[in-house]
């Protein structure tokens, strides 16, 4: 069996291992699987409005599983796009709120901004990490909750209007809303972000795996000390991967911040979507398209999932235990590899 096979092969097997194992927790717990499956499918596309609401699920997991996919294939384990993406959001609504500029300047500074910001909350441990090998677990871990802490105060003290625990809605020259997308998804919070993410995609791939500065990336991913010895720029490129990282968590924010809500708001605690992007990166095994999917998939698991308590009375919180078996099951993927090479070794005797 080929390579690209066993890696196509492998999250999808994973998945079916993680539904499997979910369904039989679901019969030990006294509950019904196939009604709670068809549950969470009449979530997620039972309506018109579900599908909008779908799409602007995975809009901002498709940006914040590229952000720690990046990273990854630089070597780097990017646990702080949480906190990234918190202060790329933040930054988009100050400029979404602050200004009065015309949409073709408004809207690109705001997106801008955001992905500035991200960037430059990953710059941190990328410096620390490059100069000091300081591991960037740490750092990021730590970066989070200063993001959250900060945001918050900014939110509460600088921005806020008289309610004083959210901003006012950012300006129509700086949303990502569009009337005729809310429209023919029967007015779901669909937005022109879903664009962004997709680019974002391209962008990612092309740089990886069409530009000289993407081979020296992935270069230093595999081995740092060959990629010195050959001559690259070590320390530059690990700070560039996270700036990159970073850019993308931010981005991953304005989509929340200029798109689905419109306004941030004083969080008493993380929103999680930092954290799905490290699940959705390594079940789309850090590439591009393996993201996208990936990111569909955790869209269609989380908002088909409000449904079923509705629908069949079995609580959402299983398809969280659904989405930590599969990420068990991804990384335990050299199980599954083995179980295949094992298979294919058969089939060809």
């Amino acid at each position: 069996m080929s390579k690209r096979l066993t890696n196509i092969l492998t999250p999808i097997i994973a998945v079916l291992l993680g539904i499997f194992v979910g369904t039989i927790i679901m019969l030990a717990s006294g509950y019904d699987p196939a009604a709670a499956y068809i549950a969470l499918w009449n979530g997620a596309f039972g309506d018109i409005y579900y599908i909008g609401e779908v799409i602007r699920q995975f809009t901002p997991y498709i940006l914040a599983g590229l952000a720690v996919a990046f990273a990854f294939r630089v070597g780097l384990f990017n646990i702080g796009v949480e906190g990234q993406f918190i202060v790329g959001w933040t930054a988009a609504v100050w400029v979404g709120v602050a200004f009065d500029l015309p949409r073709i300047i408004h809207l690109p500074l705001a997106i801008l901004v955001a992905m500035i910001a991200g960037a430059l909350w990953a710059y941190i441990p990328g410096l620390l990490k490059a100069r000091f090998r300081v591991h960037e677990v740490i750092v990021t871990i730590m970066m989070n909750y200063i993001a959250l802490h900060v945001t918050n105060y900014i939110i509460r003290n600088v921005l806020a209007s008289k309610s004083g625990d959210k901003t006012d809605l950012v300006k129509e020259t700086a949303s990502l809303r569009s009337e005729w997308l809310q429209s023919i998804t029967d007015y779901s919070r669909l937005h022109w972000g879903i664009i962004l993410a997709i680019v974002c995609c391209f962008i990612m791939w092309f740089l990886l795996e069409k530009t000289t500065r993407g081979f020296e990336l992935r270069a230093v991913g595999f081995n740092q000390h060959a990629a010195q010895y050959a001559g690259m720029n070590v320390n530059r490129n690990i700070i560039l991967s996270m700036l990159i990282s970073g850019a993308f968590a931010g981005l991953a924010g304005a989509m929340e911040g200029l798109g689905t809500f419109g306004y941030a708001a004083v969080k008493g605690g993380f929103t999680g979507v930092g954290f799905e992007g490290i699940a959705i990166a390594l079940l789309g095994a850090n590439t591009a398209l393996g993201v996208f999917f990936s990111a569909i998939l955790f869209g269609i698991l989380k908002v088909g999932s409000l449904n079923m308590p509705l629908e069949a009375g079995v609580p959402n919180e299983l398809v969280n235990i659904i989405i930590a078996l599969i990420v068990f099951f991804v990384a335990s993927s050299y199980i599954i590899r083995v179980f295949l090479e094992r298979f294919s070794k058969k089939g060809v005797k």
